[in-house]
Order: C-alpha cells, then structure tokens, then sequence
C-alpha cells in the first residue's frame, strides 16, 4: 500500500485578501488586516490537530513592486501582529522564525523579529515560520554561494557537495520538508515559495481567499492529505 503519513509541516501561501476586500467594497488594506486575523485562526487550529511545522508566505521579494501605501501598511501590520502575538506565543510553547532578507525591512520591525525570536527559541510544541521579503529563487542562491565559500577556503571539495549541504544553507535548515503546500484564492502557481523543499510536497489549491480561513478549512486540509498516497517517485504496490 502507498505510504500513509501524518502532515507535520504545511506551507501556506495566503493568497487573495486585496480581491476579498474589493468583493466587500473595502480597499485592499482592510483585506491585509482581516488576513492577519485569518493567520491567527490557522496558527491555532494547525496546532489544535496536531501539526508541527507551519510556514506562511507573508511578503514575497518581488510584493517590494506594489503600491508603497500598500505595502507599508502590510509592514505594520506585520509588526504589531508579532508584538502582540508573543504572550500568546510563549502560551503555547511555540517557536517563531522568519524566513528571509529581514535588512530590508524597517528597524522597528526588526527590533520586533529580534524579541519574538529570542524569546521563543527554546519552545518546542510547535514551529511558525513566517516567510518575510522571501523568494524561493534567492534561498537557493544564497546556499550555494555559501557552499561556494565553503570550496574557497578549501574547507569542502565539489566532489563532496550534497544534497544535505544545500538543504543545510537554506532559512529552513533543519526542519523536514514540507508535507503539503496549499495555496488559497484559487491562483495555480506556487509564486517562488519553497521552491528547493516542496520537491516532493502535495499540493492543494483552494477557491477561497485567504481572510476567509478558519478552523474548518484547516480540517478539511488535514482530511485532504489524509487521502493522499506519497510516493516520492517510486511505485507502491497499489499502482501496479
């Protein structure tokens, strides 16, 4: 029989709120606020069944290029969310990581990613990766050139670069690859999320919008994989 595994680690692309807000007759940046309350509701519920790893796709590298209105009001959106989540988050004993080139966001914010950050590193009920001013592409790239340095410095030879090595240099280093990457608002692209880990991930795309995700929804991905066979490119007895 194919290989029945519990989800562990969910990426989520959070897709959908300025065209939510429009539907409402509400300008985009009320959809943002009403998505940061949609991420709340999923941060509880995905610890509520069980998960473990759950990474968010907050704010791509290339969401630099919408209008500055917008994207200042998703930065402080971002800011008092992580200033007032750590109660909440130190609660429930989870650990916070952002996943991405934090030098390119405002000082305040980076004061607020240094506190929720140092505070919940010794936590172990479950992981929140936010990925902030993230691209797949430059994850990637950054490994390597890390790799390339190790080459350099004659501290590693290119017959002896793995896998592992270029696993080891990214922001999720450490955490098992991605289970399933869903992504909301009817959109069937993946945008340069975790393009090196979800090799073998399951996908699920959703005709939602991202503010309207609940506790619900989340069940329905749980159920979702629970009927998904992976194969990881071999062929299990009931192929054949």
């Amino acid at each position: 029989m194919a290989e029945k595994k519990p989800l562990i680690h969910l990426g989520i692309i959070m897709d959908g709120n300025g065209r939510w807000a429009k539907a409402q007759g509400k300008p985009r940046t009320f959809g943002h606020r009403e998505g940061a309350k949609a991420l709340q509701r999923a941060a509880e519920a995905f610890q509520k069944l069980g998960g473990k790893y759950l990474t968010v796709f907050a704010f791509s590298t290339e969401n630099w290029n919408r209008p500055k209105e917008e994207v200042d009001e998703i930065m402080r959106i971002l800011t008092v969310h992580l200033r007032r989540s750590l109660k909440q988050v130190m609660e429930r004993n989870i650990r916070i990581k952002i996943l991405g080139d934090t030098k390119q966001l405002s000082e305040r914010l980076q004061k607020e990613i240094r506190e929720i950050e140092e505070k919940s590193k010794n936590n172990t009920a479950g992981y929140f990766n936010i990925a902030l001013n993230y691209g797949g592409r430059l994850d990637i790239l950054n490994s390597v050139k890390k790799i390339a340095y190790e080459v350099k410095e004659n501290n590693k030879s290119i017959s002896e670069i793995s896998f592992d090595d270029i696993s080891n240099g990214l922001y999720t280093a450490g955490m098992p690859d991605p289970d399933m990457i869903v992504r909301t608002s009817g959109e069937n692209r993946i945008s340069n999320f975790l393009l090196w880990q979800m090799a073998y991930s399951e996908f699920y795309f959703v005709p939602y919008h991202w503010p309207e995700f609940d506790e619900e929804k989340m069940k329905d991905i749980f159920e979702e994989y629970s009927k998904r066979n992976r194969r990881y490119g071999a062929i299990k007895e009931d192929d054949q």
